[in-house]
């Protein structure tokens, strides 16, 4: 069985962020159940999380990506890479 590659990246919806989270799991051969039990998240969560609920809780889906071993990074649109450490350093407190 051949595993399709994922196209990780930019999002601006809800469904893509989903389709990514869905995609990366099933290419590391993970069921939803199996997610939930590691990220201990409802399994109807992480289905409609995976289909693009709009109104999904944004800690559950924090928590469910870093399940997956994904992280959300936030930059000014257009810029090049995100520069981690420069929001909330404790250097500039």
């Amino acid at each position: 069985m051949s595993k399709k590659s994922v196209h990780y990246g930019v999002v601006h919806t809800a469904c893509e962020i989903g389709a990514v989270a869905r995609a990366h799991r099933k290419a590391q051969g993970v069921t939803i159940n199996t997610v939930s039990g590691l990220g201990n998240i409802n399994p109807r969560f992480l289905s409609e999380f995976e289909r693009g609920k709009e109104t999904a809780e944004l800690g559950k889906v924090l928590k469910a990506l870093q399940t997956l071993g994904l992280e959300v990074i936030i930059r000014p649109r257009g810029s090049g890479q995100a520069d981690p450490g420069t929001v909330g350093d404790p250097a500039d407190d």
